[in-house]
């Protein structure tokens, strides 16, 4: 078992950085950094800072749901990453919590 952090990001669907996916370029460069692991989940329904309902539907507009990307790392690394966004010029909402992590069953230690 190990202790860390759980960085998580938030961003449009349909949001592109340097001509790709925003969600694709953070995982990219996250991995880029070192940072061991991350995973990109797509929303079905939320709403953000402005109170506008997306959800994934018939009539809703393709790309304006959300995307969750998660890191797992070090605090440290984490801090880095965001540095690293930040000089991007990004703007983001983001979480950083305290995480414990492990692997089980084969994969174990």
């Amino acid at each position: 078992m190990s202790t860390g952090v759980c960085l998580r990001l938030f961003v449009a669907e349909n949001r592109v950085h340097h001509h790709q996916p925003l969600y694709e370029w953070l995982l990219e460069t996250g991995r880029g950094l070192g940072i061991p692991g991350g995973t990109a989940f797509r929303a079905i329904a939320g709403f953000g800072r402005h109170g506008t309902l997306h959800q994934d539907g018939f009539f809703e507009l393709a790309g304006e749901v959300a995307v969750a990307v998660d890191f797992i790392a070090d605090e440290a690394l984490a801090r880095s990453f965001l540095a690293r966004l930040a000089e991007e010029h990004l703007d983001l909402f983001y979480t950083l919590g305290a995480a414990e992590f492990g692997a089980l069953g084969r994969h174990a230690p």
